[in-house]
This record gives C-alpha cells, sequence and structure tokens, in this order.
C-alpha cells in the first residue's frame, strides 16, 4: 500500500502506524511510499519499514540519484520508477506538444515545448543510435538501462511502463533479457545526464506536491 503522496499536513509517523496496523491485520502485506523526501523516507522507516519508494526515474529524470537512491541502498528499499519512458519520449514516437490533441498530458509537459523538446531530441538521439545498432526498440534501451542499475547500485529496481497495447507490453518484457556493455551505459549515462535535459519534469503546480 503506497501513499500517494505525502501529504504535508500529516505526520509520516502517523502514516507508517496506519499502515503497520494494517498490515499487522493481514489486510496490506507491504508499507510504501511515493515521491518522499530522504527525510520523510528515513522517519517513515523508523517508524514501520519501508518496502518500496514509487518516484519517476528514467534516463529522462535522475533526481534520485544523489541522495535518494544511496539512502534507499542504506535502508534496504526497493525502487519503482514510474514513468521510466519519458512519458513516452524514450520510445522515440514524439511530436510537439502543440501537436497532441487537447486532454494529452503532453501538451501542457515542460519538455516537450519549444527549444525543450529540440534539446531533449538532441539529447534522446543516442537512444535511437543504440537501439537501432541493436536491432531492438528505443524504449526497450531505456527500460534496459534501469535495469542495469539496479546492479550498479545494488538495489531492487521494478520499473512500471504503462501501455495500453499487448504489442507493447511484451516489447517492454523483453527488456528485461537485453544487455548493455559498460561501454554502452557510459554513453547512455553522458548522453541523458541532468544538465542535458530541458525543462523541469513538471509544471508549477504539480511540482509543488513533490516531496523533497
Amino acid at each position: 500500500l503506497y501513499q500517494h503522496r505525502v501529504d504535508p499536513a500529516v505526520p509520516i509517523e502517523e502514516v507508517a502506524g496506519a499502515v503497520g496496523r494494517l498490515i499487522a491485520e493481514g489486510k496490506v502485506r507491504f508499507f510504501g511510499l511515493s515521491e518522499a523526501g530522504a527525510a520523510t523516507i528515513r522517519r517513515a522507516h523508523a517508524a514501520h519499514p519501508v518496502s518500496a519508494v514509487q518516484s519517476e526515474y528514467s534516463l529522462w529524470e535522475r533526481n534520485l540519484e544523489p541522495e535518494i537512491i544511496p539512502l534507499l541502498k542504506e535502508l534496504g528499499i526497493g525502487l519503482v520508477p514510474f514513468s521510466p519512458l519519458g512519458r513516452g519520449f524514450l520510445t522515440g514516437d514524439v511530436r510537439r506538444a502543440e501537436e497532441y490533441p487537447e486532454g494529452d498530458y503532453r501538451r501542457g509537459d515542460p519538455r516537450y515545448q519549444g527549444a525543450n523538446y529540440d534539446a531533449n531530441m538532441q539529447a534522446a538521439a543516442m537512444v535511437l543510435d543504440i537501439a537501432a545498432a541493436k536491432r531492438v526498440k528505443p524504449g526497450q534501451i531505456a527500460l534496459a538501462w534501469l535495469l542495469h542499475k539496479g546492479s550498479d547500485f545494488g538495489i531492487d529496481i521494478v520499473p512500471i511502463p504503462g501501455t495500453k497495447r499487448r504489442k507493447y507490453l511484451e516489447e517492454n518484457v523483453a527488456a528485461a533479457s537485453l544487455k548493455l556493455d559498460a561501454a554502452e551505459m557510459a554513453t547512455l549515462d553522458d548522453a541523458l545526464a541532468p544538465g542535458k535535459v530541458a525543462g523541469p519534469r513538471y509544471g508549477e503546480r504539480t511540482m509543488v506536491m513533490i516531496d523533497r
């Protein structure tokens, strides 16, 4: 059972205690947090063991690397990355924000807009290049990178790519058997290093809901 997302009006110890009681009653098996900051994770884990943290993490968004991922390793907590394909940007099948229909999330995504879009297309080109060389899909490269990062960091990483079609589900599953060598990992790390992805991951109104 995840808390989506951290409620600043409720002490995290109360949340952990409530979920802990559900676990004791056999109604829930594990306690998870979503988009929680390091201090919150540490306090929650002290009140009741946290099994997993679900947060955005991908080649496209690496804000967890400086502080959160080392903490997860320290505490033995798994990472469940959502939007592991950069909301579709890392699949190679993307258009500018204004080309998506009304109601599509990507119309308001800062990274799909204007100069940000141009810069991000350039940064993501290496994913397409490696995919072409290996004769696989760009999204499979992005997922394989994530799974390899689990080994690099010494934590369990279980990405949750979303899809509505069986075709893409099967492609995503196949990424688990894809191998990337050290040179390919280093190339991807550099191509989409944090400073090379343009624009915030959310608009201003959404960013205030993230516990950092």
